[in-house]
């Protein structure tokens, strides 16, 4: 029997508009749809149509489940594997399955489209030709060490945060980097959407004195970048 394709689609990271229409054409064809969190994605299924089996996969469940996907591909199943938002296996669950896929020589297609790394790096004004993507800092357990890594890097440097944890993440790299130039993008493509930028003791300012909502992308620049 031949075996089913897994094709991993990019999802909308705020705008449900932005789902690409080969995106839809694939989600409407496979046989199942893997998605990190089925509520999440329930909202832009409807919003297109479609009418699909959904089954969970996440970080929490992806050792127990990703087996069982192999098996469903075996089965000759078509799957499409989709995150809450953005690219998945960006910070995502999914790595284990695709490895696995390749392993088992099941073919993997990609179905490029949004992801907020290179949103925000586009509209950042910041060097482009060469970046590094960290993703989250340690919370606790190798956060200085990681950031003294960083800081070393000749590069512009890409950093997710959550609302809770911006500042002080912010206040960290002033402390580890020095007063950088970033660009701090939140609720890209949404309604809300707003870009900080400048150096990190103005962009602090600024957030400090402003309700803090939603997802953040900070982008530091290299060391010696100056917007003077």
């Amino acid at each position: 029997m031949k075996t089913g394709l897994l094709y991993v689609v990019a999802s909308p990271i705020g705008n449900l508009s932005d789902l690409s229409p080969r995106a839809i054409e694939i989600l409407s064809s496979v046989h199942i749809i893997a998605a990190e969190d089925t509520r999440v994605s329930s909202k832009i299924l409807n919003k297109h149509s479609i009418d699909k089996k959904c089954i969970s996969y996440h970080d929490k469940n992806e050792n127990a489940k990703f087996e069982k996907l192999i098996i469903l591909l075996k089965q000759g199943n078509d799957i499409a594997l989709i995150s809450d938002a953005g690219t998945p296996c960006i910070s995502d669950p999914g790595y284990r399955v695709i490895n696995a896929a390749r392993k088992n020589n099941i073919d993997v297609v990609t179905v490029p489209g949004p992801s907020s790394i290179t949103a925000a790096l586009s509209i950042s004004g910041l060097p482009s030709d060469c970046f590094y993507f960290e993703g989250f800092l340690p919370k606790k357990k190798g956060r200085k060490t990681k950031l003294e890594y960083l800081e070393t890097m000749n590069c512009s440097i890409i950093i997710f945060e959550s609302p809770n944890r911006i500042i002080k993440t912010l206040l960290d790299i002033s402390k580890y980097f020095g007063n950088r130039v970033v660009s701090v993008c939140r609720e890209m493509t949404k309604l809300y959407e707003q870009n900080y930028f400048g150096y990190i003791n103005k962009v602090l300012e600024e957030l400090e004195s402003s309700t803090i909502k939603g997802e953040f992308v900070i982008i530091v620049a290299r060391d010696g970048y100056s917007i003077d």
